[in-house]
């Protein structure tokens, strides 16, 4: 390639620096708000090409040095993430186009041209990556959460910042109108949002077949995606069907319990872990055995277990209602997930859509059942704000948290949420009665917080129990007595 402006080989142009060298060298002086000597960046197919590869080796790297244990690489993500670069492209055009320069003196000093000016803005990003990145590993290596975490957002909110001043920098200088700069300026800050809103995507998975049982270190990337094909969507129906048909009717005379665990974010391994273990001590202490739904979003069970979507919670519902004896029997709900201040569960299972789940949906839905006696357990952030929608006579209402503060134990790294694991893996283990056991947990939860470095507060896990309600769980509770070896006393906060 002949540089036209000078009249030699672009190569010498640029000092016979390499391709790679020359776009970080005029990116990191633009990063300094220095002026980019556009005419020592070599241009051509090859040399994109090389900065392109560069930046996804990079990603790679990072990522899996950022993760512990046997990983499997996830090819797909090569391809995935390229709306904010095409956009950078745009931004690219607009600005030549808009100084009007002829083509003939792309290159010259203050004057790129499309690929030079796409390359450099490219080439910032991957400046830009390596303290974000590097605060990755260090997140993911074991610093302590409440402190890495707020590092991890605080660096991620700078790099952003300096990344849309010195691209905005490059792009608008020199102004040649206020409507083409305002223009640039709305397109670039469109490009950030939109790599907060869909991020680059993860390269790297646990691999369940050389590590199925990996432990809290190995949780850090997201659990592997749902690859959606015929044979899955044919078997997730077969599942769903063959769930609902196997629920057991009510045995006459007795309270029966019937259980219903749900987990919609596939983004966490810790929700499916969490909903099986509710589920299997539901049938094993609490003699459900042929009376539990498990609802879960996840790729290990999508073939085999009913989706969690509020149309199959639904359905759960229903199907319970129809079995049990609504005036005698009791329907148990645990739903875990990330929530939000609205009172919203998460969910996400891409690349499904699925809705989230509100308290007055529940509500609704256990309302037109003809349910008398529910159980409803919410493991999630501000799920306090569920009490109030769910109360009456005849209802159980207890969170892992208040409306005003967070749970804790819901990040990829943890085996089980802290309220799950208090409430469920130890207490419910010891005794029958849920308003015990959430006694305990509370303490038990609080101590682990202080340990823990939690930092915005107490998650103060809250209950309500109607009248009537109480008075059908101890009826539940003195018939497991009876038929169960009496557990171990419970173990008081102070003792653990």
């Amino acid at each position: 390639m002949i540089d036209e402006e000078r009249g030699r080989p672009a190569a010498a142009a640029a000092g016979d620096r390499s391709p790679i060298s020359g776009w970080l060298l005029e990116a990191g002086r633009s990063l300094f708000f220095l002026a980019p000597r556009w005419e020592r960046v070599r241009v051509g197919p090859a040399a994109l090409m090389s900065l392109f590869i560069a930046l996804v080796v990079f990603n790679v790297g990072v990522q899996r040095l950022s993760f512990a244990g046997p990983m499997r690489f996830y090819w797909p993500a090569v391809d995935m993430g390229w709306l904010a670069t095409l956009l950078f492209l745009w931004m690219s055009w607009v600005a030549v186009r808009g100084r009007g320069e002829p083509p003939s003196r792309s290159g010259a000093a203050g004057t790129p041209d499309v690929p030079r000016l796409f390359g450099v803005l490219a080439a910032q990003g991957l400046w830009l990556m390596v303290p974000y990145s590097l605060s990755l590993v260090v997140l993911y290596k074991g610093w302590p959460t409440a402190v890495s975490g707020a590092v991890v957002v605080a660096g991620w909110y700078l790099v952003l910042g300096w990344a849309f001043l010195a691209s905005a920098w490059v792009l608008v200088r020199p102004w040649r109108s206020i409507r083409q700069g305002l223009l640039l300026l709305a397109m670039l800050a469109s490009s950030l949002v939109l790599r907060m809103w869909a991020p680059t995507p993860e390269f790297w998975y646990p691999d369940p077949e050389a590590a199925p049982n990996q432990g809290d270190e190995a949780q850090g990337p997201r659990p592997r995606p749902l690859v959606l094909t015929q044979e899955v969507a044919e078997a997730q129906l077969g599942a769903l069907l063959e769930a609902l048909d196997a629920v057991q009717p009510q045995r006459r005379g007795l309270v029966d319990l019937y259980a219903i665990t749900f987990a919609p974010d596939a983004d966490a391994d810790v929700f499916s872990r969490e909903g099986a273990l509710v589920g299997r001590l539901m049938a094993e202490r609490f003699d459900a055995r042929g009376r539990v739904l498990q609802l879960q979003n996840h790729a290990d069970t999508a073939a085999t277990l009913p989706w969690a979507t509020p149309l199959n919670l639904h359905r759960a519902i229903d199907r319970a209602a129809e079995r049990m004896d609504r005036d005698d029997d009791i329907l148990f709900i645990h739903l875990t997930s990330h929530g939000g201040r609205d009172g919203r569960l998460a969910a996400a299972f891409g690349p499904l859509t699925v809705d989230e789940v509100t308290p007055q949906q529940l509500r609704t839905w256990l309302d037109d059942a003809g349910v008398r006696y529910r159980v409803i357990s919410v493991s999630a952030c501000y799920s306090g704000s569920w009490i109030q929608p769910l109360s009456g006579p005849g209802t159980l209402v207890m969170t892992s948290a208040d409306a005003e503060h967070t749970s804790y134990g819901c990040g990829r790294k943890s085996e089980l949420t802290f309220f799950g694991r208090a409430m469920y893996d130890e207490q419910l283990r010891q005794t029958w009665s849920f308003e015990n056991a959430h006694a305990v947990a509370r303490a038990v939860i609080e101590r682990r917080e202080k340990e823990a470095g939690k930092t915005d507060g107490y998650s103060n896990p809250q209950i309500f129990v109607g009248a009537e309600v109480r008075a059908q769980l101890a009826k539940l509770e003195a018939r497991l007595a009876k038929q169960q070896p009496a557990p171990p006393a419970a173990t008081s906060a102070a003792s653990r």
